[in-house]
């Protein structure tokens, strides 16, 4: 993707709600901040989709992926399935599953930025499936490298 442009398009999904296009918070940001477009009350273990207001469509060959912002991790709120993605297909609108971890409750309040977007190449052709016989390696599961 280096030095080549792309354009991803966004729709508000009621036109007539003033919703933030994603951006970069810095020229060195490399993700577009996501607003909430509600005020949302996130409560200790439950899950909230919080509404971005936003419709996007990446274009060919690429698809969106949605990230948690680390200084909310720092007030215990978690993205639920951090990171997400959203297809090419998708014409949906974006929410943002958040968590509160720590007792009692955390205000989203609206234009809070929530998470943040990147654009992923995906070329159709980069990949296939061929089976072929055992697959040999080590078989731990997690953790099972150690610390």
């Amino acid at each position: 993707m280096p030095g080549r442009r792309f354009v991803v398009l966004v729709e508000p999904v009621d036109p007539s709600a003033e919703v933030p296009v994603p951006r970069r918070a810095t020229p060195g940001s490399v993700g577009f901040d996501l607003a909430a477009a509600e005020d949302v009350t996130l409560r200790r273990g439950r899950i909230t989709k919080v509404r971005t207001g936003l419709r996007a469509r990446p274009p060919a060959g690429t698809f969106l992926e949605v990230r948690p912002r680390s200084g909310l991790s720092t007030k215990g709120v978690l993205m639920a399935n951090g990171p997400g993605t959203i297809d090419r297909d998708f014409a949906g609108e974006i929410c943002v599953p958040l968590t509160y971890l720590f007792p009692g409750t955390y205000a989203v309040k609206r234009g809070d930025r929530i998470a943040q977007m990147r654009l992923v190449e995906d070329p159709p052709t980069a990949m296939r499936w061929g089976r072929v016989g055992p697959v040999k390696g080590r078989d731990g599961g997690f953790g099972s490298t150690g610390r």
